[in-house]
């Protein structure tokens, strides 16, 4: 099949092990002149904005547009992105209709799509995601597809924790003050209070130690935070519950327009079940539709126990032909509402 190939092509691209697009890199740019050969055997106008964003446009519903990113992650999967993109170039010239967008730098926090709804231009009536899940959901509940109901909110911040020096051979164990074992259980706590908030997700990625000797007991701990909720109140609870003061926080979005109503009805008509999630990774989709787009997103079933930015990033074939079926399907009813 067409798409697959391209899939190995975009693969390539960079050297591996895993794909190795970031952005900004010569590899990242060499997948986007890639992409933009195979927009013009489409029949497609090919354009690129200030921005770097590459388009597809099409003489007929132009504004309702289909795609995804092509940077990676060093070391990252096949599928991240690249299927959103070779899979709407492929629905656009089947169904011959609709645009197809691929947007740089959505790994480093979408910052083309951020840049093309803060720059004040045209964007797109309708928009369109294909994107495998990055994670088990569906292949637990045994289906190969699902409706994306929205973008989870998240917070970002810090907890410090203090102690006090001293040396780690003189000082007896009793009466320290280690802020390293304090930090322990403060992420034992935040795990709890994660699990305490329905659909609910907190993380400490980073631990940074001082004075940072192996023989000093550290006076000082500072722990990463990154939380996140499918909705605001859960996102304030659990805010409140860890106690921090969030650096940075990004409100949830929800998909409930008739971009998802026409991906809902093209599920439905392959007789399948249709299962709803919400996604807990940022993507472009989530940024057009804060910005006003009717947008909507399909996940693919992801296997490995949906392990992804990683080269163990897999969905079948099978799962794949299928989500382009549906993705068409979709993206003809889209352009005609």
């Amino acid at each position: 099949m067409r798409l697959f190939e391209r899939l190995d092509e975009l693969y390539a691209i960079g050297g591996g092990p895993g794909a190795n697009r970031p952005h900004p890199s010569a590899a990242e740019d060499e997948a986007h002149r890639l992409a933009a050969g195979w927009l013009e055997e489409a029949g497609l106008a090919v354009e690129v904005d200030r921005h770097g964003n590459l388009f597809g446009l099409s003489v007929s519903s132009p504004d309702v547009w289909t795609g995804s990113h092509l940077d990676s992650v060093p070391q990252g999967g096949r599928f991240d992105g690249a299927l959103g993109v070779v899979a709407a170039i492929e629905v656009v010239e089947r169904v011959g209709a609709g645009s197809v967008v691929v947007f740089r730098g959505e790994e480093v926090g979408c910052i083309g799509s951020r840049a093309l709804v803060a720059g004040g231009g045209p964007l797109a009536r309708s928009y369109l995601e294909l994107h495998v899940e990055q994670g088990p959901v569906l292949a637990t509940a045994e289906a190969p597809l699902g409706v994306v109901t929205g973008i989870v909110g998240y917070a970002r911040g810090e907890l410090v924790l203090h102690g006090r020096a001293g040396h780690a051979g003189t000082t007896p164990m009793v009466g320290r003050e280690d802020a390293l074992v304090a930090a322990a259980a403060e992420i034992e706590r935040v795990r709890d209070a994660a699990l305490a908030v329905a659909g609910a997700v907190a993380t400490v990625g980073q631990v940074e130690v001082e004075p940072g000797g192996s023989n000093v007991i550290p006076a000082l701990v500072r722990l990463s935070l990154d939380v996140r909720a499918p909705d605001a109140d859960r996102l304030d609870a659990l805010v409140a519950a860890i106690g921090f003061e969030p650096a940075y926080r990004v409100e949830p979005v929800r998909f409930a327009g008739t971009a998802s109503e026409a991906v809902r009805e093209a599920i439905a008509g392959k007789g399948l079940t249709v299962v709803d999630l919400p996604s807990g990774a940022g993507h472009d989709a989530g940024i057009l539709a804060a910005a006003g787009v009717d947008a909507a997103m399909l996940f693919v079933r992801s296997l490995n126990d949906g392990v992804s930015h990683s080269p163990d990033e897999l969905s079948s074939h099978e799962d794949v032909a299928l989500a382009v079926d549906v993705l068409a399907d979709a993206l003809a009813r889209a352009t005609t509402r």
